[in-house]
């Protein structure tokens, strides 16, 4: 369904503007999914697609989407959406899934807590590395960027549509389940604590990620056991790099014979 919008104060197109300035969902409750890989990726799993906003210089390339609604706008109106610099002139609004905490937390479980991560494409690729490396899920702490934010959803490739994800506001509902179910937690940190390699990391766990400026929580730290990444030459690594060390040392472990 091809349908032309020419103005700018346009309901849907205002609620996308809002959406992207904000970095989370729109009013109706869909996730700003910039590019052609992200519209196929939601299409993959099966996610409801609100509308699907085009660049007229681009819409030729959406001919195949028949039952989905598809808004063509003057390039001058796609470029006030777009939050990406050199966009591929399409944009999807997709209903994301909804997820429990419970179904992070399964058996063997290999959950990743994200604890004040506040860049959103730290956030992403985080999403992307445990989703790579078999994690069950990422919960999403207060003080953390959104998962819906655009630029998470790109950093993420795809990986937002399918992996669990929880946002929690408070921390110690996580703590709570986590020992309910004898779910060990540790922390990553820059000094102390033990190797990845030291460890067991084949029982059910989860894995906290600070944020680069104030690390992980000390109510999290207090709980949980320290883990260091060696390094040589810099004192600590990204968020998301770190994530991704610590999550292929567990899918390493889990894997080997």
């Amino acid at each position: 369904m091809l349908e032309t919008l020419s103005s700018e104060k346009n309901p849907l197109l205002k609620d996308v503007r809002k959406a992207v300035a904000r970095g989370s969902l729109t009013a109706a409750g869909f996730a700003i999914a910039e590019g052609f890989h992200l519209l196929q990726e939601a299409l993959a799993a099966r996610l409801e697609i609100h509308a699907v906003i085009v660049a007229e210089s681009s819409r030729t390339q959406l001919a195949g989407l028949k039952r989905t609604r598809v808004v063509s706008v003057p390039a001058r109106i796609f470029n006030g959406l777009a939050s990406t610099e050199s966009s591929q002139g399409v944009i999807a609004l997709v209903r994301p899934p909804e997820w429990t905490l419970e179904q992070l937390i399964r058996p063997r479980a290999l959950v990743v807590v994200l604890d004040g991560v506040q860049d959103p494409g730290n956030a992403g690729a985080i999403l992307r590395a445990a989703e790579a490396f078999g994690a069950t899920g990422a919960a999403f702490l207060k003080g953390t960027a959104s998962p819906h934010n655009p630029k998470a959803i790109r950093a993420s490739a795809g990986s937002v549509f399918r992996l669990p994800i929880v946002t929690i506001a408070d921390e110690t509902v996580l703590l709570d389940a986590l020992a309910q179910e004898r779910i060990a937690l540790y922390a990553a940190m820059p000094h102390g604590g033990k190797t990845p390699a030291e460890l067991d990391l084949t029982a059910s766990i989860a894995i906290a990620i600070g944020g680069e400026a104030r690390g992980v929580s000390a109510n999290l730290a207090a709980r949980a056991t320290s883990l260091r990444i060696p390094t040589s030459g810099v004192e600590s690594l990204n968020a998301a790099v770190a994530c991704g060390v610590l999550l292929y040392e567990a899918r390493r472990q889990r894997t080997s014979p």
